[in-house]
């Protein structure tokens, strides 16, 4: 797969009920003013995205809109994080409106990064 495509492919989605509650009960938890990210070691080469957006956040139409910014900057800036984990961005409603480098500056600030000389697996969260 071209990294600069615009493909969002499974195997960087979580998609089951059973990994969203594994990355809840047994990750790390960071918080920033746009959103708050769980993330946890998968044991994989890639780091997988999941986003829930509660409903008191707003309607479907303001909720997909956040989850296609999210999307798009995990998308954007999956080749610079850290392979190996697992991720769930819980976004707060003014990830909707906020300016997209703002949200995206924040975002990278909460995802694991790759120590240098780590494989896939040894990376450190930050």
């Amino acid at each position: 797969m071209n990294p600069g495509s615009g493909a969002f492919p499974k195997k960087f989605r979580l998609l089951r009920r059973v990994d969203f509650r594994l990355v809840y009960e047994e990750g790390q938890r960071r918080s920033a003013s746009v959103c708050t990210v769980f993330i946890r070691p998968n044991g994989l080469a890639e780091t997988r995205l999941g986003i829930t957006v509660p409903v008191r956040v707003g309607g479907a139409v303001l909720r997909n809109r956040i989850k296609r910014r999210v999307r798009e900057v995990f998308r954007q800036n999956r080749m610079r994080l850290a392979g190996g984990w697992d991720i769930v961005v819980n976004p707060r409603k003014n990830a909707a409106t906020i300016a997209y480098p703002a949200l995206e500056k924040q975002m990278l600030r909460l995802f694991p990064v790759p120590s240098h000389g780590a494989s896939s697996g040894e990376e450190r969260a930050r």
